[in-house]
C-alpha cells in the first residue's frame, strides 16, 4: 500500500540557486533544468523505495533550515513540518535538542562535525631541511650506507687490481680512502672526481653507482616540487586551541548557526574564547559562499561542518581542512512530531548504511576535482627505490669478485715463475695491497731488484 506525502527539500541551495547562490547547499540538492539532483534526492529515492511511498517536493519557502525565533515560533522547513504545511523535511538537518522537542527526527543518516577550513599557504615558515623531504629518513639512511660502501669497494678494489696501484713498491695508491670517499660524492652530484678506475672491476663498480646516482637523482627532483605543497599537518593551525591562541588569522563562522550556538553554549573555556572572539569581532559570514571566499581570499579561518568543508577543499583544490573536529552530530530526516513514519525511515537509513549505500552517495557527490592534489607524490619510501638498490648490490658484488679473479691470477702466474704455492703468493700479494703502509715491497718487486743488481 502506498502513502502519498507532501515532502519538502530545503533549501537554501535551491531557493537561492535562482538567486545565483545555488553552490550553498551543493551537492545537497540542486537544480538541473525542472529537475533536482543531489545527496538528498538520490537519499530520499532509495528511501522511498524501501519503505514504500510517493511523494511530492516542494521548496521552503524562506530558504532556511529552521531555527526558533524569539516568539517560539520555528520558521524554515522545521517551521513548515511544525504548521503541517510538509509531512517530512530532507536536508542536511543538524540533529539537536531543540529540534528534537519541535518535530521528530530520525536516525542520522551522515555523521558529521565542527572544523575549520583555511588556504593551504596558511602555513608556518620553511624549515631548515625542508629540501630533505623527497625522501623518507629510512630512505636517506639507506643512501648513505649505500655511498660509504661504495667508496669502501672502490677503496679496495684499486688496492687489489694491479692496473689501479701498478707499482706498490714506489707509487702511492691514487684512490685512498679519502679520495674514494670524494670520488664516490662527485659521481653522486654528477660533478665527476678523476682519476676514473682503469680496471674492468673498478669500472663496474663505478658504472653501477653512477647508474644509481642518476636515478636517485631523477626520483628527488621529481618529489621535491610536490612536496612542498603545504598539507594540513603543516598548518600553522592545527586545531581549535591553536586558532584560540593567535590573533594573526581572523576566524569565523555562519551567522544564526548550530555551530555559533555549539561555541555559544559550550564550557570548554578553549571554545568560549573562540565564541568572545567572534563576538568582539563581528566576523561572521551570512553564507557558506561567503565563508569559502574568505577562506581562499588568506588570512581568514572558517569554521563550520566538517562535512561541508569536505566538499569545499573538493571543489577549490587552494583550501585545506584540519584534522581536528569536535561537537560531532547528525543530519536527519524531519517529521511531526509523533508521526508513524519516522520509525520506518529510520530503519531504512539502517538499511543503506550497512548495505554501503550511504557510503556510495556519499563518494558519489563528494568526488574531489583536483587532479593536481590527486597526483601529489608523498616521500619515497626505500621499498620505492628497491630495485636500484639491488642493481647497485649486484654491482659492487660483481666488482669485489672480478678484482679477487684477476689477483688470484696475477698470483697464479707469479707463483709458477718462481715456483712458489699460489696461496703463498697471494698472501703475500693482499697483505702488501691492504697494507695501509706502502713502503713495503711484494715477493715479485724483490726479486726483480735482485736480477737487476
Amino acid at each position: 500500500h502506498l502513502h502519498k506525502y507532501n515532502i519538502h527539500i530545503v533549501t537554501t541551495c535551491i531557493i537561492l540557486c535562482w538567486s545565483l547562490f545555488c553552490c550553498q547547499n551543493k551537492p545537497y540538492v540542486m537544480s538541473k533544468g525542472a529537475q533536482l539532483e543531489g545527496f538528498c534526492v538520490d537519499l530520499l529515492s532509495e528511501v522511498a523505495k524501501k519503505v514504500g511511498f510517493k511523494y511530492k517536493v516542494q521548496l521552503v519557502k524562506d530558504g532556511a533550515y529552521g531555527r526558533q525565533e524569539e516568539s517560539g515560533n520555528w520558521n524554515g522547513m522545521v517551521g513548515e513540518v511544525v504548521r503541517g504545511e510538509a509531512d517530512l523535511a530532507i536536508a542536511p538537518l543538524t540533529l539537536t535538542a531543540a529540534r528534537e522537542k519541535a518535530v521528530g527526527m530520525t536516525k542520522p543518516f551522515m555523521q558529521t562535525g565542527i572544523s575549520i577550513l583555511l588556504r593551504k599557504d596558511i602555513s608556518e615558515d620553511a624549515g631548515f631541511f625542508d629540501f630533505l623531504s623527497p625522501f623518507s629518513a629510512q630512505t636517506w639512511v639507506g643512501i648513505l650506507i649505500a655511498y660509504l660502501g661504495t667508496a669502501a669497494c672502490i677503496f679496495i678494489v684499486a688496492r687489489l687490481v694491479m692496473k689501479a696501484w701498478s707499482q706498490p713498491q714506489s707509487e702511492k695508491n691514487t684512490f685512498g680512502l679519502l679520495h674514494s670517499l670524494w670520488y664516490t660524492a662527485g659521481a653522486l652530484t654528477l660533478q665527476g672526481a678523476g682519476p676514473h678506475p682503469k680496471a674492468l672491476s673498478g669500472r663496474v663498480i663505478c658504472s653501477s653507482w653512477w647508474l644509481f646516482s642518476v636515478v636517485l637523482l631523477a626520483c628527488y627532483f621529481s618529489n621535491l616540487s610536490s612536496t612542498k605543497t603545504p598539507e594540513s599537518s603543516h598548518l600553522m593551525v592545527k586545531g581549535f586551541e591553536d586558532l584560540a591562541n593567535q590573533d594573526v588569522i581572523e576566524y569565523g563562522c555562519l551567522a544564526g548557526s548550530s555551530t555559533l550556538a555549539f561555541f555559544k553554549n559550550s564550557n570548554n573555556p578553549v571554545y568560549r574564547r573562540i565564541y568572545e572572539h567572534m563576538e568582539r569581532t563581528k566576523s561572521f559570514v551570512s553564507s557558506m559562499d561567503e565563508g569559502i571566499r574568505r577562506a581562499k581570499e588568506g588570512n581568514y579561518a572558517f569554521i563550520g561542518e566538517s562535512v561541508s568543508l569536505d566538499l569545499a577543499v573538493a571543489r577549490y583544490c587552494e583550501l585545506v581542512r584540519a584534522h581536528e573536529v569536535v561537537g560531532m552530530r547528525g543530519y536527519s530526516i524531519a517529521a511531526a512530531l509523533g508521526s508513524p513514519i519516522i520509525k520506518n525511515l529510520s530503519v531504512a537509513i539502517l538499511q543503506l548504511s550497512e548495505a554501503g549505500e550511504l557510503a556510495y552517495l556519499r563518494s558519489k557527490w563528494w568526488a574531489s576535482s583536483c587532479i593536481a592534489d590527486k597526483g601529489k607524490v608523498s616521500a619515497v619510501q626505500p621499498h620505492n627505490l628497491k630495485g636500484i638498490f639491488l642493481v647497485l648490490s649486484l654491482g659492487l658484488g660483481l666488482g669485489t669478485i672480478v678484482a679477487v679473479l684477476e689477483l688470484t691470477f696475477k698470483s697464479r702466474r707469479r707463483a709458477a715463475e718462481h715456483k712458489k704455492t699460489c696461496c703463498s703468493v697471494l698472501t703475500e700479494e693482499l697483505s702488501l695491497r691492504l697494507r695501509t703502509s706502502s713502503g713495503n715491497r711484494s715477493q715479485e718487486n724483490v726479486d726483480k731488484d735482485k736480477e737487476k743488481a
